[in-house]
């Protein structure tokens, strides 16, 4: 089984919204991205610093060879404005596979680079990877978002999800409606 395939028979694909093009993570998109995810504020809610793209070129081979979990799939894309041809930023889920009859489920993440911002891109490449993980069977998404990361909640209430009283590492979790 190769690192994007999972015991559900569910492989990642490339992802085509309006005006963004997701595509599944490679080692060569590290230079490219070191220089789109380079902004230390990005980093504000989450902690850490922008990587090296030396170091995201290491980051990069560890994703792309997969989770090492056999009942866990790591599908990551990077986000490609097409009229610009530039990458802008990653659209990411991590994937619960679950056993005969059960259903999946998704934690899904996102960034896009400060230039990137305001443009509504995020709002609509994490559209985009909701609905193509609804249409693999995937019924169970969920996000957390600091409390105080205002652009990541409109992001997450656009692409579906609603808050719920849960929190998790001082993060509200989002999912979508109707989910335990």
């Amino acid at each position: 089984m190769g690192a994007g395939d999972g015991a559900a028979g569910l492989r990642i694909a490339a992802i085509r919204t309006e005006r963004l093009n997701l595509v599944p993570l490679a080692v060569e998109h590290a230079e490219e991205m070191a220089a789109v995810l380079g902004d230390p504020a990005l980093h504000d809610f989450t902690g850490g610093a922008p990587y090296s793209p030396e170091a995201l070129r290491e980051r990069y081979v560890r994703l792309v060879a997969g989770s090492p979990d056999p009942a866990v799939l790591w599908w990551n894309w990077v986000v490609r404005v097409r009229e610009e041809d530039r990458l802008a930023g990653t659209v990411q889920a991590t994937v619960a596979l679950a056993g005969p009859g059960a259903e999946c489920a998704a934690e899904v993440a996102w960034v896009v680079g400060t230039p990137w911002q305001g443009r509504g891109i995020a709002r609509e490449a994490a559209r985009g990877l909701v609905a193509w993980l609804r249409e693999q069977g995937v019924r169970t998404v969920r996000a957390h978002v600091h409390p105080d990361h205002h652009a990541s909640a409109a992001v997450a209430a656009a692409a579906g999800l609603a808050p719920t009283p849960h929190v998790h590492d001082g993060e509200i979790r989002w999912e979508l409606p109707g989910e335990a």
